[in-house]
């Protein structure tokens, strides 16, 4: 195969389907799927039956019979019902895939007056199928897992197989120095904030599914004896990262230990587009004579990392 003789957009000249694919290729870095975490979504009829429905939304699929056949991106505007064959005296697995089918390559559609791509039924695949189990060109959807006897699809049988092709994220590193000396917390079981350490607002991307977090509190103050107890963080009204337990053994003096706090939430849809706040808090365990503050002499550091999934 020789050098394409020009670039794709020269003025004047004639660029091949092929050239274009490859240009989609190197645009998407040679990955493949959904656009966004909700395109192209399986789901039942509003009404079940024999039949599933796929929402509309966009995606890319990397040709698999040459080499160098390039990647096609495809298109589905609202939504579109595929039929699934009931089943008999045995369950069935039917793979759903977005096919394309290039005659350039393969067959012998003609894009005159055929779909070249098009949603294509894939029957009797393994139960634990999450790739399209031979050679063919397209990207899988859902596994569709039929009981016996059965011709009526719901969502409980279906498998979401979706991929975002370059899924999004979004990291954020944030500091915070105390304004002084906080309330002491370790008298009570109960959790408490550090009174001068007041969090940060996040903004939440509205694609947003997971969010990793990690926040460094360095150094916490020690004192008034051995202290025993965790620090842990909230994120909005409902998410509470994962406790780190604090066991101090060093006696009644004024001492300081750096802590971390650290876990991967999932998004509530109902956050998604909204600012919540992500706070330090801390408390002591059930006999616990120590006390923990913070002070102007800490820092606080959270790294905040938000990913993109199917949903």
């Amino acid at each position: 195969m020789a050098l394409f003789p020009v670039p794709i957009l020269t003025n004047g000249a004639t660029h091949s389907a092929q050239q274009f694919r490859m240009m989609v290729r190197d645009l998407v870095s040679g990955a493949e799927g959904i656009t966004q975490g909700t395109d192209l979504k399986v789901t039942q009829l509003s009404t079940p039956s024999a039949s599933v429905q796929v929402g509309d939304g966009s995606g890319v699929v990397r040709g698999r019979v040459s080499a160098f056949q390039g990647t096609y991106s495809v298109c589905n505007i609202g939504s579109a019902t595929v039929d699934i064959s009931s089943t008999g005296g045995s369950p069935r697995s039917d793979m759903l895939i977005l096919r394309v089918e290039d005659p350039e390559y393969e067959g012998s559609l003609n894009p005159a007056v055929d779909q070249i791509n098009y949603f294509q039924i894939i029957s009797n695949v393994s139960s634990s199928a999450t790739t399209i189990p031979d050679g063919r060109t397209g990207i899988p959807l859902a596994r569709i897992d039929i009981p016996a006897s059965t011709s009526t699809i719901t969502n409980a049988m279906i498998k979401d197989l979706r991929q975002i092709a370059n899924p999004r994220r979004e990291r954020q590193l944030l500091t915070q120095s105390p304004s002084g000396q906080s309330t002491v917390i370790g008298a009570s079981t109960t959790f408490s904030y550090f009174s001068t350490a007041p969090g940060w607002t996040i903004a939440i991307p509205d694609w947003a599914t997971t969010v990793r977090i990690k926040i460094d509190v360095v150094p916490l103050r020690f004192s008034v004896a051995n202290y025993f107890g965790s620090v842990r963080a909230t994120f909005g009204s409902s998410l509470t990262l994962q406790e780190t337990t604090l066991d101090d053994n060093q006696g009644t003096g004024v001492r300081r230990v750096g802590t971390i706090v650290a876990d991967t939430l999932t998004i509530p849809s109902a956050y998604r587009g909204t600012s919540q706040l992500l706070r330090v808090q801390g408390a002591g365990s059930s006999g616990n004579a120590g006390r923990i503050q913070v002070d102007s002499g800490t820092a606080l550091a959270a790294d905040i990392e938000f990913t993109e999934a199917p949903r």
